[in-house]
This record gives C-alpha cells, sequence and structure tokens, in this order.
C-alpha cells in the first residue's frame, strides 16, 4: 500500500513540473526548477559519503619511527631534498654520476688526489695559454677572464662541516653522561660496527657507500613506503624481545649505582 501510494505521489509531482516547464520561458523554468531542487536537497537528511579520505587513514598508519612529517621535510626540505628525491632526475643523475667518476679514478684506476689536482691545473694553464696567444690574432684582446672560488664558498663548507660534527660530538657526550645503559651500548655497537667497515673498505669507498644509500634509499623508501615501514616495525619487533630476554637475564643483574643528590 505504501509504495503505490508514493509511486502515485511521484507521478503526480512529475505531471506538475513538466507543466509548469511547459508554461514557463525556458530559461525562467530551468531557475524555477534549480531553486526546486536546492530546496529539495537542504530538507532532505544528508547521507554519510561511502569514499574514505585516504589523507586521514594515511595519519593514523604509523609512521617509521614515529615521524610526522613528510620524507620531503624529515630530509630538510629545499633543493638538497629534491636532489636526495630524484624530484629532478638530470640533477640527480649528474650528481651521482660524477661521484662515481671521482670514485672509479681514485680507486680502480688508482689515482691519487694530488695527481688528480695537478692534471686539472695543468689542462687549465694549457687553456689559458692558447686563448691568451691566438685570442689577440682573432679578436684583437688578449684578456683572460679570472678564475676566482668566492670566499663564501669555503666559509659556508666549513660551518656546514663543523656544525655536523659538533652534532655528533654533542651526541656521544649526551649518550655518555645520561647514564642509560640501553643507549650506551647501541652507541658503542654501532661505533665498532662503523671500525669494522673501515678495515674492509678505505675511507673514500665508505664515503662514497653512503653518498650512494643517501641517493637510493630515500627514493626507494618513498616509493614503497608501507611495506619498509611493516617490515622495520617486525624487525624493531624482535629486536625488542630479543633485548627484554638479553635485560631479563643479564642486563638487570648488573649493580646501578645511585645518583648523588643536591
Amino acid at each position: 500500500m505504501s509504495e503505490h501510494s508514493g509511486s502515485a505521489t511521484e507521478k503526480i509531482m512529475h505531471n506538475i513540473m513538466e507543466t509548469i516547464t511547459d508554461k514557463l520561458p525556458k530559461q525562467k523554468s530551468d531557475n524555477i526548477m534549480n531553486n526546486i531542487m536546492d530546496t529539495i536537497s537542504d530538507k532532505l537528511p544528508k547521507q554519510k559519503s561511502g569514499h574514505f579520505d585516504q589523507a586521514s587513514v594515511s595519519d593514523k598508519v604509523n609512521k617509521m619511527f614515529g615521524r610526522q612529517r613528510s620524507l620531503h621535510g624529515v630530509l630538510g626540505g629545499g633543493k638538497s631534498a629534491d636532489v636526495l628525491l630524484w624530484r629532478n632526475k638530470k640533477i640527480s643523475s649528474s650528481v651521482l654520476g660524477l661521484a662515481t667518476a671521482i670514485w672509479v679514478f681514485f680507486e680502480w684506476l688508482d689515482y691519487h688526489f694530488l695527481t688528480i689536482i695537478s692534471f686539472v691545473l695543468v689542462l687549465g694553464m694549457v687553456v689559458q695559454f692558447v686563448w691568451s696567444n691566438f685570442s689577440s690574432k682573432l679578436n684583437g684582446s688578449s684578456k683572460v677572464p679570472r678564475v676566482e672560488i668566492p670566499d663564501e664558498l669555503f666559509v659556508n663548507i666549513a660551518v656546514a662541516i663543523g656544525g655536523q660534527v659538533n652534532k655528533f660530538l654533542g651526541f656521544l657526550q649526551d649518550v655518555s653522561c645520561e647514564r642509560n645503559l640501553k643507549h650506551f651500548v647501541v652507541a658503542i655497537i654501532g661505533l665498532w660496527a662503523a671500525s669494522v667497515a673501515g678495515s674492509w673498505f678505505n675511507f673514500l669507498t665508505v664515503i662514497y657507500i653512503g653518498f650512494v644509500c643517501a641517493h637510493t634509499l630515500p627514493v626507494m623508501y618513498e616509493k614503497y613506503e608501507d611495506q619498509v615501514d611493516e617490515f622495520l616495525y617486525s624487525i624493531l619487533g624482535l629486536l625488542r624481545d630479543q633485548y627484554q630476554k638479553l635485560d631479563s637475564g643479564v642486563l638487570s643483574r648488573i649493580p646501578k649505582g645511585n645518583k648523588k643528590t643536591e
């Protein structure tokens, strides 16, 4: 009965709408129809949308190390983060190719730093010599442009390196003085692993490996972020279980010194 009355009401409303649209001009009838539909849509109860908000869902997913910012922001943003995340493939590939060429020259071809510098300086002097002697005959001017490296470049490099070294030394001092055995043991293991890697490779190879990792791991992580986070959290869970066993079996039996009260 209710379905029959509902269908009859719909037919009557449909006939009324058709009559109104036939009697009125097209533009005016369109405006009236739009007003009627807007009124009906405002009066009807609004239903919740059935799709999911991807941004809100992704915010709830655990990020590596509990980070809330994007990977681009974690890397510092700006041009350096663009290079590491391959936003401009030409620049990133050029930087990585230049580093690879330098490593090949020093490691595979057995060139030394002084040898490379000497070859570059000799080549520069030859070019300037040819330029100064033949440009006067061709153009009538023998003036060669001066090559100067700005002082700010060296200052910025020194400040950046000094800042990172001071941060690393401060981190080691904090770990040594905070009386946290867990952090102290992890720092010692990390330095021991670095010493082992240094015995396997020379300093330049270690720097090159770190450079390559810095230009490949972030972009790979950005591409497979969810899978990497899930794998790392599973590994961290296993390590946490092993540490709890070690703590309950060995570390908890080590006597701890009492802090001095002022």
